[in-house]
């Protein structure tokens, strides 16, 4: 039997075996969740060939997972005073586990798409949680031990999301790919309700803001609807890319209106009257809209451009994570040494350094060329993931960790999502430009496209196929330069933020502040 919030806020942390296991099994539910949105990106090329849709619609499958998990993730806090921390986490991973199995099986695109949503919708309480219920969990002089250890089950699963991916999409199906999530998802639900549900958070019933749920989702919503078809509408030149961005701005403009007023909001924006919970989650955000763009266009370069497999794209994304892995835990057992700030600093001067480092390779780079950049990338991670979690958490009583964890994810996931839209449209859009630009030189005027087309008629091509060929070179070059583009635009947005970083204050103590 359950014990009461009493008895469970009176027992003492975990220890030992107890505390290992629970670690690896939330840490399995985080894995789980990080996987499920970097194996899908060196995928989206199969999916997109296998439900007979373009690539860049195909990116909706990564676009729809973290639009439902960012509208659900505002929800963690009221979720988890209604049914209890641990109910709440254990039902979302179970959801999760389901919907992950009708992805599966989708033989459509819109039906993919909907079971992506329904899948994020069960992942978004899941990852704020999983933080939650180890700080809870861990002795506070440990804290920084468990936010460390939250972290590298991020940073691992980039190692292995896109390995796995392609692999499995090689040499068995995609469909493999969301399967994998049945097994690690339930052995995490039953290991963590075995563990903690005599440890179950006291319950409240708190009524849910539905007005500002309906505008959070109609606000949202149609911000990424508006972002995941504008370029293929021609954007606002558009009745209904207008219409959808006039819905965006309006509902989201209420949204924040309403909820700073409501009784019981469902997003509580009182958290950023923190001044260290703004500039954290501001910087996470941000942070995460540059690092998750170079992410998504990457691997979609290498399969549409150079012609790699999912499988050697997977292998040149994946040393991103290998440095990362190694350095979280020597991080976590140091952070009470560090001013954090310097720490997220060097993480970004090292993300744009290497974006743009990026920036400067053509199409004829090799395989170990492209991955050295990658591997350096991943000395970032943590120093980015770790501190500015605990940045943000800094200050706040323990009532307010959940709802922080939750509303902080909501914005990193809003940046992941948006970033896949607008990195890839912004892809797109550079490539035509410099399409145009380099087709002006393939013209009787300039002797070395003449040349080039001489020497493959000589070697036996007609003209149509030279002037074909001539077009597929050009194309790639500028498909090349475009995503230099992007690489560089990600590196000016990392140094920008700098400077927002630093409105930060210390003592950022224990996650959770005062009420640990």
């Amino acid at each position: 039997m359950a014990a009461t919030p009493k008895d469970a806020t009176s027992l003492p942390p975990l220890h030992g075996g107890a505390l290992a296991l629970l670690t690896i099994a939330v840490a399995f539910s985080t894995f789980m969740e990080v996987l499920d949105m970097t194996i899908v990106n060196v995928a989206v090329p199969h999916i997109a060939g296998s439900l007979g849709v373009s690539p860049s619609e195909g990116t909706w499958t990564i676009s729809s997972y973290a639009l439902a998990s960012a509208i659900m993730q505002p929800l963690t806090g009221w979720l988890a005073r209604r049914f209890g921390e641990v109910k709440t986490f254990v039902g979302s991973v179970l959801l999760f586990v389901v919907f992950s199995m009708l992805c599966g099986l989708a033989n459509s695109m819109p039906m993919l798409v909907i079971g992506r949503l329904m899948q994020g919708a069960g992942s978004g309480p899941m990852v704020a949680l999983s933080l939650t219920l180890l700080l809870s969990s861990y002795p506070k002089a440990k804290q920084g031990v468990a936010l460390a250890l939250w972290a590298m089950t991020v940073v691992v699963a980039p190692i292995f999301g896109p390995i796995l991916g392609g692999w499995l999409t090689d040499n068995f199906s995609w469909p493999w790919i969301f399967y994998i999530n049945v097994p690690v998802g339930l052995l995490a639900a039953v290991i963590t309700w075995t563990l903690l549900h005599k440890r179950e958070t006291p319950i409240a019933r708190v009524p849910i803001d539905t007005v500002g749920l309906v505008l959070l989702v109609v606000g949202v919503g149609s911000l990424q609807f508006m972002l995941d078809n504008g370029n293929d509408h021609d954007w606002f030149a558009s009745p209904m890319i207008t219409a959808l961005g006039i819905v965006a701005l309006v509902c989201l403009v209420f949204l924040v209106v309403w909820e700073l007023n409501a009784k019981h909001p469902v997003v509580d924006l009182a958290l950023f009257r923190s001044r260290n919970f703004t500039a954290g989650t501001v910087s996470l955000s941000l942070g995460m809209f540059a690092f998750f763009g170079i992410n998504v266009v990457f691997p979609l370069w290498l399969q549409t451009t150079l012609g790699y497999t999912a499988t050697w794209a997977g292998l040149a994304t994946a040393p991103v994570g290998i440095l990362a892995f190694l350095i979280s835990p020597i991080l976590g057992r140091n952070m009470h040494r560090l001013d954090l700030r310097a720490v997220v600093t060097f993480a970004f001067v090292m993300f744009a350094a290497t974006a743009y480092w990026f920036s400067t390779f053509d199409s004829s780079a090799s395989f170990s060329t492209l991955v050295v950049p990658r591997f350096v990338m991943g000395i970032a991670i943590p120093c980015f993931f770790i501190p500015l979690n605990q940045i943000y958490l800094s200050g706040l009583p323990t009532s307010q960790v959940a709802s922080a964890t939750g509303l902080a994810n909501f914005f990193r996931t809003l940046g992941s999502s948006v970033s896949t839209a607008v990195t890839v449209t912004l892809w797109q859009h550079r490539g035509i430009f410099h399409h145009a630009t380099l087709t002006e030189n393939v013209s009787p005027d300039h002797p070395a496209a003449t040349h080039f087309l001489q020497q493959l008629s000589t070697a036996g091509l007609p003209r149509a196929q030279a002037l074909g060929l001539t077009d597929q070179l050009v194309n790639r070059e500028a498909l090349t330069l475009a995503v230099n583009d992007v690489f560089w635009m990600c590196a000016v947005l990392f140094m920008a933020l700098i400077p927002l970083l630093w409105f930060a204050r210390p003592p950022f103590g224990s996650a959770g502040g005062p009420g640990h």
